[in-house]
C-alpha cells in the first residue's frame, strides 16, 4: 500500500496462545479498512500458526527473531517500533504481560515493546484460573497504569474446557479499538447520547404496533463517536443488530421505556443525536392476555399519544448541549425539517426520505439533508450509514464549545 494512502501503521505482535490463529483475521481487517500492517511473532506464536499466513495477508515479511540478520539488515527492532503508529499485541499471554510489565526484553516482540513511543493495545488471552492468578492482575495493574489500553478478556468457554473470563476478544472489536486510537478523537472527553431503532407498542402479549427500523443508522452514528473518542451511550430499541464495541448500551423496547432511560442519561450529555423511530401513538389499553378472534370481523383500537422526546429535550437543552434530531418524511422533505427543527429547539436536524430501496428504514446506505437553524441546508449524496453518521458529527464539532490548546 502507498503510504499516501495509509490510514494509519499497526505493528501487531503476535504471542504464543491458541487465540493466534484469530490474528490472521485482524490482519487482514486491519488492511481491508486501510492502515499498513506489520506483524512479529514470538517463537512460541509460530508453534500456533505460521508466518506464511501472515505474510500473504499483509503482502509483508512477518518478523520473529531478534537476531536475524536479513531482517535487521532490512529495518532494525528499533526502526520498527519508531515505525508503528499503534502496538497491537493479540493475543497477549500471561508471559508476555509478566515480561512487559517488568521491562524484560529478551526476544524480538519485548525488545519492541519497551522501545515503542506508540500507543499499546493488548488483547489477552489466557486459561481463566492464569487470568485470575493475583501474579497477572497485579502485572495488569501495572501495564495499565502505564497507559496501556486492554481490551478484554472475554468470557466462555475456553480451548482447554474451562469457562470464564480468558477468551481473546474478536477480531473485529480489537480492530474498533484501533479505529478509535487512530482516529481523530475530536470528540475526546465529549459524552454522547444517542437513541436508534424502532419501539414496540404492545397490544397484547404476542401483538404489536411498530415500524420498520432497525437501529442501523443510530448504531453507526455511536460507532463512529467511539472511533473519534467519545464516550457514548446508546439507547437501542428492538433490534437484530448488534451494539458497536465499548459504546455503553441500554436496550428498551417501548416507547415509555426510551423516554425514561434517555431523560435519565440526558443531564450527562453534551451531544444528544435521537436517531430513534418512536412510536407517536400506542394503544390506550394492553391487554394482559393475546385477544383471541373469537368470530368477530372487526374491532376498533383507541390509540393515545407517547411522550414526544425529542420536544421535552428540546424545552430541557443546557446550555452548550447540541441537540440533533432526524426527521422521516415520505413528502415535503425539506419544508417538513424545517419545521421540526423549529419547534422541537434543535441545532441540527437530518432530514431523509423514505420509502426507497437504498434510502432510510433497513437500507445500508442513506441520503439526506442536514438543516440548521440558521436556514442552512446541506445536501448529501447517497453514501454508507457510517459515512454520513461522520458527516454530521463533523457538523457537531462546530457547534462544541471550542478546547483551550494550553488546558
Amino acid at each position: 500500500m502507498d503510504q499516501a494512502e495509509s490510514r494509519g501503521r499497526v505493528l501487531l505482535g503476535v504471542t504464543g496462545g491458541i487465540a493466534a490463529y484469530k490474528s490472521c483475521e485482524l490482519a487482514s481487517l486491519l488492511i481491508k479498512t486501510g492502515y499498513e500492517v506489520r506483524v512479529v511473532m514470538t517463537k512460541s506464536a509460530a508453534e500456533f500458526v505460521g508466518s506464511i499466513s501472515f505474510a500473504a495477508l499483509i503482502g509483508q515479511p512477518v518478523y520473529q527473531d531478534l537476531f536475524d540478520p536479513v531482517t535487521e539488515a532490512s529495518i532494525s527492532h528499533i526502526d520498527l517500533a519508531r515505525w508503528a503508529d499503534v502496538l497491537v499485541i493479540a493475543p497477549a499471554t500471561a508471559n508476555y504481560m509478566a515480561k512487559a510489565a517488568h521491562g524484560l526484553a529478551d526476544d524480538l516482540l519485548s525488545t519492541i515493546t519497551l522501545a515503542c513511543g506508540a500507543p499499546v493495545l493488548l488483547a489477552p488471552a489466557m486459561n481463566p484460573v492464569m487470568w485470575a492468578n493475583p501474579a497477572t492482575q497485579a502485572n495488569l495493574e501495572i501495564l495499565q497504569s502505564r497507559g496501556m489500553g486492554v481490551l478484554g478478556p472475554a468470557c466462555g468457554r475456553t480451548a482447554c474446557g474451562e469457562e470464564g473470563a480468558g477468551r481473546m476478544v474478536q477480531p473485529v472489536e480489537i480492530a474498533e479499538a484501533v479505529e478509535r486510537e487512530l482516529g481523530p478523537n475530536d470528540f475526546r472527553g465529549v459524552a454522547v447520547l444517542i437513541s436508534a431503532g424502532p419501539t414496540r407498542e404492545h397490544l397484547d402479549p404476542v401483538r404489536y404496533i411498530s415500524n420498520p427500523s432497525t437501529g442501523r443508522m443510530g448504531i453507526e452514528l455511536a460507532r463512529a463517536a467511539y472511533h473519534r473518542g467519545a464516550g457514548v451511550h446508546l439507547v437501542l430499541g428492538p433490534t437484530q443488530l448488534a451494539p458497536p464495541f465499548g459504546v455503553h448500551t441500554t436496550l428498551v423496547g417501548s416507547a415509555d421505556q426510551m423516554y425514561s432511560a434517555i431523560m435519565e442519561q440526558a443531564p450527562k450529555a453534551q451531544v444528544i443525536i435521537k436517531s430513534a423511530a418512536v412510536s407517536d401513538f400506542k394503544p390506550e389499553v394492553c391487554q394482559e392476555h393475546k385477544v383471541k378472534k373469537l368470530g368477530r370481523n372487526e374491532e376498533t383500537l383507541k390509540l393515545v399519544a407517547t411522550k414526544d422526546i425529542l420536544a421535552e429535550l428540546g424545552r430541557n437543552k443546557a446550555p452548550n448541549q447540541v441537540l440533533v434530531g432526524f426527521a422521516a418524511e415520505t413528502r415535503d422533505l425539506i419544508e417538513n425539517g424545517q419545521k421540526k427543527l423549529a419547534s422541537k429547539n434543535l441545532d441540527l436536524l437530518v432530514a431523509n426520505q423514505v420509502g426507497s430501496a437504498v434510502s432510510g428504514f433497513a437500507a445500508n446506505t442513506n441520503q439526506a439533508h442536514i438543516l440548521d437553524v440558521r436556514g442552512g441546508d446541506e445536501p448529501l449524496p447517497l453514501m454508507t450509514k457510517l459515512e454520513l453518521s461522520h458527516k454530521i458529527l463533523d457538523r457537531v464539532t462546530e457547534l462544541l464549545p471550542r478546547k483551550d490548546p494550553d488546558a
